[in-house]
């Protein structure tokens, strides 16, 4: 009986130590650049339509922007000519959407998001 009770708790610390949820990732290390990247290009793969890049992929992109002491600027380009800016706090992941049409000088806010929400889960 001994041993199945001892069993049970190394499994159960087994299982705790190796689930890394999205706060854990974000307070252990805050997000890098490379995490900001790869969460907003998810995001837009899984949001916008790129089937109009198959033929010409450069109408449509995904690009760094400025970064400052709190928050990383990831930019992405559409067929359209629009840009949604996504601002990513650097210790959190939440991350303020912002549409712009250049053409017409139009900024609009269009919400947040969790940059967690849009990473590999097995990193």
């Amino acid at each position: 009986m001994k041993y199945i009770v001892i069993s049970s708790v190394l499994v159960a610390v087994l299982f705790c130590s190796c689930h890394r949820n999205k706060t854990d990732i974000a307070q252990s290390s805050g997000i890098t650049a490379e995490m900001a990247y790869e969460g907003v290009n998810n995001y837009c793969h899984s949001e916008y339509d790129w089937s109009v890049a198959a033929e010409n992929p450069s109408i449509m992109s995904v690009t760094m922007g400025d970064e400052t002491a709190t928050e990383y600027k990831v930019i992405f380009r559409s067929y359209t000519g629009a840009l949604v800016n996504f601002y990513v706090d650097k210790s959190s992941g939440k991350t303020r959407v912002v549409e712009s049409v250049p053409a017409l000088d139009v900024d609009s806010v269009a919400g947040t998001i969790d940059l967690l929400d849009y990473l590999d889960k097995s990193n």
